[in-house]
């Protein structure tokens, strides 16, 4: 009992965890690259888009080991690559001409959308049934409906207890196989940069 309960908070930590890096990597490549882009004309912009781009290895692995963390997926790291050798200008244009950084971008924005799902789910699966278990405490002092009829009685704030035990028995493994679909995600996403 104890680890199936371990393996649920493990389940919701993944999903929140990736909510989190999902906006991350929105939000930093969006608006570097776009800064990047924007001021390409001036001395700025391609070292600071060049330098964006070189970020992307170290995000991928991060999320290999993140899955493996709380998966149990294991992933080959992706081989480091070595700067371009020469000038500041030679090694911007290896890294802006390396498809893999292009790919590497798209999936960990793509993450975004995942996470936003994970987030939804994570919350219907694990945080209502853990909210419906708690219903009888609160039904005294707080105004609660469910599904619009009122929550005014021991029996009904029971039964809503019980229904909560069991969509915590049956969501854990919904839980479990989300995870497991976020983890073959890390997964794709190793194989289309490995291309």
């Amino acid at each position: 009992m104890k680890r199936a309960i371990m393996r649920n908070v493990q389940n919701v930590i993944f999903l929140l965890f990736t909510f989190v890096s999902g906006v991350f990597y929105l939000c930093f490549y969006m608006v570097s690259i776009v800064l990047g882009l924007g001021l390409s004309f001036t001395v700025v912009g391609i070292p600071l888009l060049t330098n964006v781009l070189r970020t992307t290895q170290i995000f991928v692995q991060h999320e290999r080991i993140q899955t493996k963390i709380y998966t149990d997926i294991s992933i080959e790291p992706l081989e480091t690559r070595q700067r371009a050798e020469g000038n500041q200008w030679k090694q911007a244009k290896a890294e802006l001409m390396d498809v893999r950084n292009w790919i590497s971008v798209y999936w960990l924005m793509q993450k975004f959308f995942i996470g936003c799902i994970c987030l939804v789910v994570g919350v219907l699966i694990y945080i209502a049934p853990v909210c419906f278990a708690f219903v009888p405490l609160f039904y005294p002092y707080l105004e609660l409906t469910f599904f619009g009829f009122p929550v005014d009685s021991e029996l009904m704030a029971l039964q809503i207890m019980g229904l909560g035990f069991i969509l915590m028995i049956g969501c854990s493994k919904i839980g479990n196989g989300l995870v497991q679909l976020i983890g073959g995600y890390t997964r794709l996403m190793f194989k289309a940069i490995r291309r």
